[in-house]
């Protein structure tokens, strides 16, 4: 069930998930995807509903199996790179006054994506760059698998308890909490399973992960998630 709750638990260090979270990446990727189905002559719509759930090499030997999967793959990493220099997308609310406001070292980027495609997107966004990005190239277990929280923490010299992780997608929650850290979820009308907190957008979250690492804001309105039994 959910409940108010009273102030956060202070925590010292902030682990950001990317794409949803900070960055509306949600219609690229979706026109990355139909561009990429048009070419091998498949159901955009098909290919997107796959794509959501699945790695892109899963996505392949589900809606390209006769294909090659590494052709599949540089043709997919072709088009990503030409959205992050041509697409339109842009930060979600209050992400750069967030990310400008936390201490220096006390926050990281978590990312499924590659970090040439993250710093392209922030540069273009204004969005500020941290020093420590885990991207898909840092890690052999991507999430749900706690490997890349974990290796963010031990970047940035945290304790896993002592780290608040910031997602809006199932995976990613599954792997913030199967790291052993505190998960909030954000940019979702309803609480993503497994989360310890709810908000309905990253503004609405932006004083109280402030409040977490910085102090009290007077921040209020939180929701926590909580079991029923």
């Amino acid at each position: 069930m959910i409940s108010e709750t009273a102030q956060p638990s202070r925590m010292k260090y902030v682990l950001f998930d990317v794409d949803g979270t900070l960055i509306d990446a949600l219609s690229n990727q979706r026109t990355v995807w139909a561009t990429w189905a048009e070419r091998y002559g498949l159901d955009a719509d098909e290919v997107y509903r796959v794509a959501l759930r699945t790695r892109p090499m899963e996505t392949f030997a589900q809606v390209a199996a006769g294909r090659d999967p590494d052709e599949c793959l540089a043709v997919l990493h072709e088009l990503e790179d030409e959205d992050v220099r041509s697409g339109s997308y842009t930060a979600f609310d209050g992400a750069a006054e967030l990310l400008r406001a936390l201490p220096p070292g006390s926050w990281a980027l978590v990312t499924s994506n590659y970090e040439h495609r993250v710093r392209g997107r922030f540069e273009r966004t204004g969005l500020p760059v941290p020093d420590v990005i885990v991207d898909a190239a840092a890690v052999e277990e991507g999430k749900p698998s706690p490997v890349p929280y974990l290796q963010a923490a031990a970047h940035l010299g945290a304790d896993p308890g002592d780290c608040l992780v910031i997602e809006d997608a199932p995976s990613g929650v599954r792997s913030g909490t199967r790291a052993g850290m505190t998960v909030w979820g954000v940019n979702a009308a309803v609480p993503v399973e497994g989360v310890h907190r709810h908000f309905a957008s990253l503004s609405e979250a932006a004083p109280h992960i402030l409040a977490s690492v910085c102090g009290p804001r007077g921040a209020t309105g939180a929701t926590e998630v909580t079991s029923a039994g």
